[in-house]
């Protein structure tokens, strides 16, 4: 039997948290006081934080996404961007990340009067912070910044230059998330095209409240190098006569084939309605039909969770061992948005020498 705090000690990759889903509540509570923000729900900590965590719990995509207006509203001034990345990477150190893509909308942290290359620069300065406070704790973390276009909007090509323009200095990528019903990722074309022809990497949130379509356009249109969620992949997949005897669609197929990442955050698929239960998410099917399944927790505010919470919550409903847990995280660092040779070398000298130690 794994605990938690042993889940702690294991070397993790996440490549799916959102900075402003993850912030302290009390945090959130000490920068409305410092900016004028007057629109929280609860004034105590604790109280902030059981909001964040039932009002996720809507069953909504559109509702899930809601509860973003109170940390964005506090994240708009260059200080309080900066204190928010340093804390993150701080709290994904102290749960035992080694390597972490923190993705973010600079678009949605404006109104204070920053530029998007303002807002980009203090996120990077808080990560950078945040790994030098770690590195002081002996706990070593490397960070890449993700940068995100709303796909409501209409600045992802905008965005996607951005992400170009920062990616020698901590941006590693670029993603559009949001509403998926009614934004497909095709109307973003100009963006993907742009990244191409740039050798940029990107990542497209598809398949989590919408369907199979999202995931085509994603991956047929816009050339994706990883799917954001992309739990709804099962819907090609036909599993009435078991699980060996599984026939794939043609997404479905490819998705496999090509080994285009999967990025499976299960607690908050389970609060955004895209799956009903932890029982019923596909992570488990996905993963004995070998696709390339990685652990992530999305919003760990919103869903009151970390990657050594993830893991457990999979332990428990699946049975995982250290061996899974370990293909799940190479899976995941083969999948990062950094050079071959420093993924490499995160494999042999940080996490498989991690999970060997685990594995005694």
């Amino acid at each position: 039997m794994i605990t938690v705090e042993e889940c702690r000690l294991a070397p993790k990759v996440l490549l799916h948290d959102h900075l402003d889903g993850g912030l302290r509540p009390s945090t959130i509570l000490e920068l409305a006081r410092e900016t004028g923000y007057d629109k929280l729900p609860a004034d105590d900590a604790v109280e902030l934080a059981d909001w964040f965590r039932t009002a996720a719990d809507s069953g909504s995509l559109e509702k899930y996404l809601e509860t973003f207006a109170h940390t964005v509203g506090v994240m708009q001034t260059a200080a309080a961007l900066e204190r928010v990345a340093r804390e993150c990477v701080e709290d994904l150190a102290a749960d035992g990340v080694v390597y972490a893509e923190i993705r973010f909308a600079p678009e949605q942290h404006l109104e204070g009067g920053l530029t998007l290359d303002e807002v980009v620069e203090a996120v990077l300065a808080g990560f950078e912070a945040g790994r030098e406070a770690a590195r002081a704790d002996g706990q070593g973390i490397v960070v890449g910044c993700l940068v995100t276009a709303m796909r409501h909007a209409a600045r992802s090509r905008e965005i996607a230059e951005l992400a170009v323009r920062f990616r020698d200095r901590g941006v590693v990528g670029f993603d559009i998330a949001g509403a998926e019903a009614g934004n497909p990722p095709s109307r973003h074309l100009a963006a993907f095209d742009y990244l191409r022809a740039e050798c940029a990497h990107f990542t497209i949130h598809a398949g989590e409240a919408f369907g199979l379509p999202s995931i085509h356009e994603a991956i047929a249109f816009c050339g994706t190098d990883r799917l954001g969620h992309g739990v709804r992949v099962t819907d090609d997949i036909d599993l009435s006569n078991g699980l060996d005897a599984a026939i794939l669609g043609r997404v479905a197929n490819y998705v496999r084939d090509k080994r285009i990442p999967l990025e499976l955050c299960p607690s908050s698929n389970v609060q955004t309605g895209a799956v009903a239960s932890i029982a019923d998410h596909p992570f488990d099917k996905l993963a004995r039909l070998r696709f390339r399944v990685t652990v992530n927790t999305d919003n760990r505010l919103m869903s009151d969770t970390t990657m050594s919470r993830e893991f457990m919550v999979l332990h428990e409903q699946f049975g995982y061992g250290w061996a899974d847990f370990e293909r799940f995280t190479v899976n995941a660092m083969k999948s990062a948005f950094i050079p071959f040779g420093e993924r490499l070398k995160l494999i042999d000298d940080v996490i498989k020498p991690g999970f060997r130690v685990l594995m005694g």
